[in-house]
């Protein structure tokens, strides 16, 4: 008897074969990685702000508006506005290529990586520690290109792969447990959207910290026109996976 070859083996192992997904969880899973990445530089280098956690930015908002220390209320704001901004010109290049999931991730891929180049080349000029007016030279154009990619991941809808929100993965890990009585769900692919996310984050942390905030920027980049281009060759006329999932 032989055994079945190691590609076979591969997709057995991997969460969400089967699914008819093709290649965009693994492209979605390196997009998670970004997040971590740019919530880190957003947090530790530009002070205390996030670009892709609006949860965590609402609740700063709130701190800053009852005086906490180290918070800023404009900062929030900015990086809330230019996120839905983001967000509402991800849902329109959805609305209009929504046929066709990987053309729809590489126009987006491809907008984000310019938007997050370009904070790369500022965060450049202005190097650190980054200053108050400089500071929103990055927030805007990160938040922007993290709200397209959310926009895009919730059109996508990829089972446990929405880049940027963790909470309601968390929870899901926890109440479809077997021990709180669950059918156990799916924590394999709960458990890699979590991993890939603090994995970014931790890297970039460490960067900013130890080297500075252009290399994570560079590297989330670099990690967002790959998934640009890997999109593009991917993305076959015919392809299955391209098909949108049908509507609930």
């Amino acid at each position: 008897m032989h055994s079945p070859p190691i590609s076979d083996r591969a997709r057995s192992w991997w969460p969400w074969s089967g699914g008819g997904h093709g290649p965009l969880p693994a492209l979605l899973i390196a997009l998670t990685v970004v997040t971590g990445l740019v919530d880190a530089v957003s947090y530790v280098a530009i002070g205390h702000v996030f670009v892709a956690n609006m949860t965590g930015n609402v609740v700063f908002l709130g701190f800053a508006v009852a005086g906490a220390a180290g918070l800023s209320v404009t900062a929030s704001l900015t990086s809330l506005a230019a996120f839905v901004a983001g967000a509402v010109a991800g849902g329109r290049i959805g609305a209009r290529l929504h046929a066709h999931r990987g053309r729809h991730l590489r126009a987006v891929t491809a907008m984000a990586a310019a938007l997050v180049a370009l904070a790369v080349v500022v965060s450049a000029v202005v190097g650190q520690p980054v200053s108050d007016a400089a500071r929103y030279a990055l927030i805007v154009p990160l938040a922007l290109a993290m709200g397209a990619q959310n926009a895009m991941a919730r059109r996508l809808a990829v089972p446990d792969l929405t880049t940027t929100v963790l909470t309601l993965t968390l929870t899901g890990i926890a109440a479809d447990s077997r021990l709180a009585g669950g059918d156990g769900g799916h924590p394999a692919r709960r458990l890699i959207s979590v991993s890939a996310m603090l994995t970014g984050a931790l890297v970039g942390a460490l960067l900013v910290l130890r080297v500075d905030l252009v290399l994570p920027l560079s590297i989330a980049a670099v990690l967002i026109a790959s998934t640009a281009i890997a999109a593009h060759r991917l993305s076959a006329p015919g392809a299955d996976w391209a098909t949108p999932p049908p509507s609930h």
